[in-house]
């Protein structure tokens, strides 16, 4: 009886400790939950380590202009040789997340060049839509889908949030919009980092000719896009990173990180694809060549005073194999939509010869002031030509780029002024002129 009243008292004693315990526990405010297991630092997680999320980004770059217009261009039949305009350069959304150890997933959205001679109510339009696999997290990513990764340069896949001029070197992207879709490419592709060496590569299958804006069914001398069905094209950059390593989670190569990295880059590129290209010779025959693009670049960009002062430097050389005397426009924003006089090779309203087979040298180079130069702001001044020596023009074709970036707040907000001038080429491939643009921009993004 003794031993039974010790151990129903024993008992008693352990339900009460237990439930104090219990109640203090109650008592006690539950432990904060960190915050990246719902919402922190523009990304949604999807574990409790923050390993797996999704990330949402946007960007709108607004144009106004003051340009003289290339001879002859007409608006809806009405004559203008110069004119103001308003327009979207850009506006983009981005999806992308880790939402697996080895699985990522890229989606954009946008619109582009939409100014008072564009349709209406065209909607947005899919810039990206892959996914992708890692092999190994740091050595070999396999993706496939709708993408920019692409051949040949750094700012063939730019970052158009961060770029340091008004606008990118277009020449750059080598089929924008002919067989892509705004450099976007269906496309398997390889990426990764072996040490500093940065590397990727994409088999891709060229988009249908005969749908892009400015296709032409007859054939000449002249070389142009074939519209025989494409053979499957070869993409590749490799970049050696001496200094800090840059990010390679999507295809796009920053324009200058404002000092917050130091940089030091040197790449080299290449895009091929076979029997690409057609014209007729001299007795009518069909011939068939080889689309073959090599480039080699360096980019630097670092800090280079105690102040928040920085520098960014970016210098490509291209060849460009389009076949032979290939030419062709390029017309950012295009204010215009027609031309009276055919004799003019550049096409109407800001067009010029961008593109064609030869060789190309191209550079920029920016300096950043000090930080809180004017309040919590400061600028960016920068220089930027474009020197090309093409097959099908008598004198080389030189294209400049001079302006300032108010850094508002970096590159979340910023305003942007630029004065771009370009040369004006009759069909003849002889010089004639040279018009000039001013541009402003004001960009927002996070």
């Amino acid at each position: 009886m003794k031993s039974l009243k010790y151990s129903l008292a024993f008992c008693g004693l352990s339900v009460l400790f237990l439930s104090q315990k219990t109640i203090a526990q109650e008592q006690q405010p539950a432990p904060e939950k960190p915050k990246h297991e719902f919402w922190h630092d523009k990304k949604l997680y999807l574990n409790e380590d923050g390993s797996n999320y999704l990330k949402f980004a946007m960007l709108s770059q607004v144009w106004i202009r003051n340009q003289e217009y290339n001879p002859g261009t007409t608006i809806f039949d009405s004559p203008k040789t110069a004119g103001t305009d308003i327009g979207i350069r850009r506006f983009r959304i981005q999806m992308y997340g880790q939402v697996a150890d080895r699985v990522f997933i890229y989606g954009q959205i946008g619109q582009n060049n939409f100014n008072n001679v564009s349709d209406r109510k065209q909607g947005f339009f899919i810039h990206d839509a892959l996914g992708e696999y890692a092999i190994d997290k740091e050595k070999l990513s396999l993706g496939a889908g709708l993408s920019s990764w692409t051949g040949l340069s750094r700012f063939s896949a730019s970052s158009v949030g961060s770029i340091m001029g008004i606008d990118i070197p277009l020449f750059l992207e080598s089929t924008n919009d002919v067989t892509d879709q705004f450099v976007r490419k269906l496309s398997f592709y390889a990426k990764g980092k072996l040490g500093k060496l940065d590397y990727r590569m994409a088999f891709a299958q060229p988009l249908a000719i005969q749908k892009s804006s400015g296709y032409v069914a007859a054939i000449s001398e002249r070389s142009n896009f074939s519209p025989k069905p494409p053979q499957m094209q070869f993409n590749g950059y490799f970049q050696y990173q001496f200094k800090e390593q840059e990010s390679n989670l999507t295809p796009y190569a920053t324009g200058s990180y404002l000092g917050k990295k130091k940089v030091f880059n040197i790449g080299a590129g290449i895009v091929y694809q076979q029997d690409a290209m057609w014209h007729r010779n001299a007795v009518n025959d069909t011939i068939y060549t080889d689309m073959l693009h090599l480039a080699a670049d360096v980019f630097y960009d670092a800090p280079i005073g105690s102040r928040g002062e920085a520098i960014s430097f970016y210098g490509n050389f291209t060849h460009y194999d389009f076949g032979t005397n290939y030419i062709r426009n390029a017309a950012p924003m295009n204010p215009a939509n027609g031309s009276s006089d055919s004799t003019v090779l550049n096409g109407s309203g800001n067009g010029f010869p961008a593109y064609g087979t030869g060789n190309v040298l191209y550079a920029q180079l920016g300096y950043k002031l000090k930080d809180n130069l004017i309040g919590a702001t400061t600028l960016m001044p920068y220089v930027a030509i474009q020197h090309a020596h093409y097959e099908r023009l008598n004198k080389d074709m030189s294209f400049y780029d001079i302006g300032v970036n108010w850094l508002l707040n970096g590159q979340t907000s910023k305003f942007t002024v630029s004065y771009q001038n370009r040369p004006i080429y009759n069909t003849s491939g002889n010089l004639t002129d040279h018009k000039g643009a001013f541009i402003a921009q004001y960009q927002v993004s996070i």
